[in-house]
């Protein structure tokens, strides 16, 4: 991989179309539940312009057919969305004498 010129592609990068703007992009990874449409997370690594890296996640969930238990898998959803999110922010801190 290499991180100090950023205009060259990394040992991950997809190349091609999916690259643009400067930046690089992995192929995705797709995760589908079992059950036809329940749901699917897509996952594209990336390394923009600036050489700051990043995930980029999609995530498709069927939802119920009512209002109400709608709302409660979406309120159920950022919050597990906030966790994982803020899991993964911590875990990329630099830590002390490291």
């Amino acid at each position: 991989m290499n991180r100090r010129n950023h205009s060259h592609h990394t040992t991950w990068c997809a190349r091609g179309h999916r690259c643009n703007l400067g930046e690089h992009r992995s192929e995705e990874i797709v995760i589908d539940l079992p059950g036809r449409g329940r749901g699917r997370a897509v996952l594209v690594r990336v390394r923009a312009n600036n050489g700051r890296e990043h995930a980029e996640v999609r995530i498709r969930v069927a939802l119920a057919p009512t209002e109400l238990a709608a709302r409660r898998q979406l309120t159920g959803l950022l919050g597990d969305v906030r966790h994982a999110v803020t899991r993964a922010a911590i875990a990329a801190r630099p830590r002390p004498g490291q």
